[in-house]
C-alpha cells in the first residue's frame, strides 16, 4: 500500500522512522547476547543511514525551498548527519560487550535525540505549515523508494547532499546489501 493510499505524509513517515530506530536503540540496551545484540546494532545502523539518505536527498532540497532559514537548518542537520555517521561507523567496529562499545552506543543516542526534537519540535510543524499537503504526500513516496535504494552502511566519507546520493547512492546501496548479504549483517 503507497502513502498516498495511507495517507501519510514524509512527516509520518519520518517520524515513524524517528520511533523506530530510538526503539532498536532502547532494546540494545536491554539485551545481553552479543549475537542479539549486534543484529539489533546492525539494524539500527542501516535503518538510520537510509532515513538520512532519504532526508538528504529529498527533505532537505524542500526545507532549502520553503524554510525562511532552511539553508542553516539544513546545515546543521547535516553536521548532525556527519556525527551520526562517525558514531555508527565506530559501533560497526567493536565489541558489543565492550565499554566502548556502551559509550558510542550512548553517544548515538544523544546526538539522535537532539537531532529528533530539532525536527520534530521545529522543522517538521513548519514544514507541514508551508509545503501543500499533496506535495508532503509525494515526498513521502520519494522517501520510502529512496530508502529501499538508499546505502546500508555509514559512509563518514561521502558527500551528504541530494546529487551524490541520487548518481552514486543506489551504487553504493547495492554494494552494502551484496556486503551484508555475504556477511549475514542483519539490516531489518
Amino acid at each position: 500500500m503507497s502513502t498516498s493510499e495511507t495517507g501519510r505524509d514524509v512527516i509520518d513517515v519520518l517520524t515513524s522512522d524517528h520511533r523506530d530506530v530510538t526503539a532498536l536503540i532502547g532494546e540494545i540496551w536491554t539485551i545481553k547476547d552479543p549475537m542479539i545484540r549486534r543484529d539489533l546494532t546492525d539494524t539500527a545502523i542501516s535503518e538510520l543511514v537510509r532515513h538520512a539518505v532519504a532526508e538528504e536527498m529529498y527533505v532537505y532540497p524542500a526545507m532549502k525551498k520553503y524554510l525562511p532559514d532552511g539553508e542553516k537548518a539544513v546545515e546543521h542537520d547535516v553536521e548532525e548527519h556527519k556525527e551520526l555517521e562517525q558514531t555508527m561507523k565506530a559501533l560497526e567496529d567493536l565489541d558489543v560487550s565492550s565499554a566502548e562499545f556502551e559509550t558510542a552506543l550512548r553517544k548515538l543516542e544523544t546526538v539522535l535525540a537532539d537531532h529528533v526534537q530539532d525536527e520534530e519540535s521545529e522543522q517538521f510543524p513548519e514544514l507541514r505549515r508551508l509545503i501543500p499537503a499533496d506535495e508532503l504526500t509525494e515526498l513521502a513516496g520519494k522517501v520510502e523508494t529512496a530508502k529501499k535504494l538508499a546505502p546500508t552502511r555509514p559512509h563518514p566519507g561521502a558527500p551528504n547532499n541530494e546529487v551524490f546520493h541520487k548518481l552514486v547512492g543506489p551504487g553504493v546501496g547495492l554494494v552494502d546489501r551484496l556486503r551484508d548479504k555475504l556477511t549475514g549483517r542483519a539490516t531489518k
